[in-house]
């Protein structure tokens, strides 16, 4: 059986076609990763923020926009405050996470470089509400 030009346009239509939206049960229901971002954008606070993320994860590289949308809620908590060497260290903290998993591959990896960095920015929102522990 041969194959037209027109089937090779059909399978390159199809493959660049959008896959299904990555969806996890989060709050007891089926969420998008756009609807779990708009959670945590939504909860009153960092360590809200972070346990929607730890019980919304994907544990793919879709944890990135989900880590990505915990950071700006908790960096809000400090990140102005900051004096040059606090902001400093902070940095390159984030930066060691952001190093410990960049030659492995695999989508899983992603997902821990996100978890890193989100208990990084955790840690700091702690500190700058004067806590030394998780609430």
């Amino acid at each position: 059986m041969r194959f037209g030009p027109s089937a090779a346009v059909l399978a390159v239509i199809l493959s660049l076609g959008g896959g299904p939206a990555l969806a996890a049960v989060c709050l007891g229901k089926s969420m998008t990763r756009d609807e779990i971002v708009g959670a945590i954008n939504a909860a009153p606070g960092c360590e809200r923020a972070m346990k929607l993320f730890q019980d919304c994860e994907f544990g793919s590289s879709g944890d990135v926009q989900l880590g990505a949308a915990v950071e700006k809620k908790c960096e809000g908590d400090f990140l102005g405050r900051l004096k040059a060497p606090q902001k400093r260290a902070y940095q390159r903290e984030m930066a060691v996470c952001d190093r410990k998993y960049r030659n492995e591959s695999g989508t899983m990896y992603r997902s821990f470089t996100a978890f890193c960095r989100t208990e990084v920015v955790q840690r700091y929102s702690l500190k700058a509400a004067g806590s030394s522990k998780p609430r």
